[in-house]
């Protein structure tokens, strides 16, 4: 009996004890300024990066974010990557009532180690830890602590401490711990607020770099506004000297950097002996150098695809040449280094080139390893200048010389025998990225109309078009371009999808011909048509209070659209709208009416917008242009009907 006794008083202490600690992070605590368009707030961060050795570091985070609806319920997962190269060490996490009462720790069952292998992997050993603490009753704070130690010292962390929008940051610190025997820590500091900035000290052997933040309220995007980490506080680090599985480098130049990437792959480009055959027979068959890489090219994406391959080191090291010949596949390195073999034994010398593919461009100040794909550069040699030629070599669709939107307009970096060198992948301009609509409007007595339209687009501005026509069927075409379309009412009866040319750049052609019931508003005796069927601009968003971002236009399109109205008998143009011209830095918009010989009323429309980033000051302008266009746009031509 006595001993039974023991466990109710135990319990009992342990719950007094419970009920006494102090309540960690109360919601109520945050100060109102930080709550204000936020889903969630961070309380605090806390960050350190140790180096131990030119191979190895550590990686400790600690950090509690208060989720305050439930479009912050993605803040209470926590995700920690792991690899061959990666381990973790320890991943610890509690949540906390809006009072910051413990609610639970972290259990097994809310951690699942899960394979984030991509769908088009057949090889890749990237695993993650994933704990979720999310709750049901808000607001609540969730608080999680890791560590992993790394033998990749090639990546060096990204300090974000403002991590997205509508997220607002009362406390948040991050240190990088560099030990005497290195080089120093090499960083990069962008917007950050003054007394942001790093603070050294000396702890033992080591320097301790240290950067702080504090009550930053919730980032709120504007319209038409620069890419976030233009806009976002954040510290980039890299180290000078590196290792990958006893494979060292140097960071402090994109020539470095290059040599590294170039030396791991270097003696991997050997063929096979029918393939070095084949493609010598070519290089004696097709004199003209361009058309013997189209050849080389074409020969590529017709015998191999594209499968990730990401094993260990083979993130940086291709597999050999010889291996994608035999088995038909290969990653955007091994595609792209069995490309440059066959070039090679074609005799055309040709680069690999590492790219960001469908991001930002690279920081080009700041050497590091910013790259997530690799494609092929060819330059060629045409009478007094050069003639690059840029090949995607993990499509078996894309056209010869030409990058999409994933890899165009970007610096890559070239590994050659002699280093890297940072080039500029081509820019398409607007003249490139074209739309040429022409279409047929006939109205009826009603106010009901049909139309033919042709639909000519043109580099970037195909790339859409393209993946549907590649990957979609006929059928699904149809269903998405009903959900393009954004006319009221409308059947579409028939509709076709084609490739164009692709010289200079590629081109789809898309046909349809509508049914558009109750298109015109019939009222009495006049009728209200509006010729714009297809490409009205949207009306643009408000100015809320004083523009604090520049204007940034990142796509720079010509549009070029001509309609051909035709009515019934005893209809007649009350008046045509006067002519619209507008001029400006932003672009250039135009639109007309025409009366021809026939009656048809021929409607001409053109916009071209500039890429390119504008000051905060001339918003204004910027948004009396939109308005320009979206009245213009929707202007109805007004007919009378004549008494029959």
């Amino acid at each position: 009996m006595k001993g039974f006794c023991l466990l109710p008083a135990a319990l009992l202490a342990a719950t007094a004890a419970w009920a006494g600690a102090p309540p960690k992070y109360p919601a109520a605590t945050i100060p109102e300024a930080l709550r204000e368009n936020a889903h969630a707030v961070v309380r605090l961060y806390d960050q350190t990066f140790t180096v131990k050795s030119a191979g190895q570091a550590v990686n400790t985070l600690r950090y509690a974010i208060t989720i305050l609806d439930a479009d912050g319920d993605d803040y209470a997962v926590d995700q920690v990557d792991y690899d061959k190269f990666k381990s973790i060490n320890y991943l610890k996490g509690a949540v906390y009532d809006a009072e910051g009462k413990l609610l639970r720790t972290l259990r097994s069952a809310d951690v699942r180690d899960v394979s984030i292998t991509s769908d088009i992997s057949i090889a890749e050993d990237n695993r993650a830890r994933i704990a979720n603490l999310q709750q049901g009753r808000y607001p609540y704070t969730v608080e999680f602590e890791e560590e992993y130690t790394t033998s990749n010292t090639l990546f060096y962390p990204v300090w974000m401490p403002v991590l997205a929008t509508h997220l607002g940051v009362e406390q948040s610190q991050f240190r990088v711990k560099m030990p005497a025997s290195l080089p120093a820590l090499r960083y990069r500091e962008v917007n950050l607020p003054a007394g942001s900035q790093d603070k050294q000290t000396t702890e033992g052997n080591y320097t301790v770099h240290a950067w702080s933040i504090a009550n930053v309220p919730a980032f709120e995007p504007e319209s038409y506004s620069l890419p976030l980490r233009e806009l976002l506080p954040a510290v980039y680090t890299a180290p000078a000297t590196f290792e990958v599985q006893n494979h060292a480098g140097d960071l402090t130049s994109w020539e470095g950097f290059g040599k590294w990437e170039y030396q791991l792959n270097e003696g991997r480009g050997e063929l096979p002996a029918t393939q070095l055959t084949r493609m010598q027979e070519l290089a004696q068959r097709v004199p003209d150098v361009r058309e013997r890489v189209r050849q080389v090219y074409e020969y590529l994406q017709a015998n191999t695809r594209y499968i990730s391959i990401q094993l260990g080191l083979g993130g940086w090291q291709t597999i050999p040449a010889t291996e994608v010949a035999a088995k038909g596949y290969g990653d955007c390195k091994a595609l792209s280094n069995y490309g440059m073999a066959l070039l090679k034994a074609a005799g055309v010398p040709a680069y690999c080139a590492l790219a960001g593919a469908d991001r930002p461009d690279i920081r080009t100040d700041f050497p590091s390893n910013q790259f997530n794909h690799m494609i092929l550069c060819v330059p060629l040699q045409q009478a007094a200048r050069v003639d690059t030629v840029w090949l995607e070599c993990t499509s078996q669709t894309t056209p010869f010389n030409y990058l999409s939107d994933f890899t165009a307009g970007r610096h890559v970096l070239l590994l050659t025998p002699a280093g890297g060198k940072l080039v500029r992948t081509p820019v398409y301009k607007a003249t490139d990225n074209t739309q040429f609509r022409r279409a047929e409007l006939r109205l009826d007595e009603q106010g009901n109309a049909t139309a033919t339209v042709r639909t000519r687009t043109a580099a970037l501005q195909q790339d859409d078009l393209a993946q549907v026509f590649h990957n979609l069927t006929p059928d699904d075409q149809k269903k998405r371009a009903y959900r393009q379309i954004s006319v009221p009412s409308f059947t579409i009866s028939r509709y076709t999808l084609k490739t164009g040319a692709t010289l200079p750049v590629p081109v789809m052609v898309e046909n349809l011909e509508l049914s558009l019931p109750r298109y015109a508003t019939v009222s009495g005796k006049r009728v209200f048509v509006v010729p714009n069927v297809l490409n009205q601009s949207g009306a643009p968003a408000p100015q809320l209070g004083e523009r604090k971002t520049d204007v940034w236009q990142s796509f720079a399109y010509l549009d070029a659209d001509t309609v051909q109205l035709k009515t019934p008998a005893g209809f007649r143009p009350e008046n045509l709208p006067a002519p619209v011209q507008v001029s400006t830095a932003f672009g250039t918009y135009s639109a007309q009416h025409q009366a021809l010989p026939d009656g048809t009323i021929q409607y001409i429309r053109r916009l071209q917008m500039n890429r390119g980033r504008f000051p905060k000051a001339d918003y204004p302008a910027y948004l009396d242009f939109r308005r320009r266009i979206n009245k213009a746009d929707k202007t109805p031509l007004v007919f009378l009907k004549n008494d029959v």
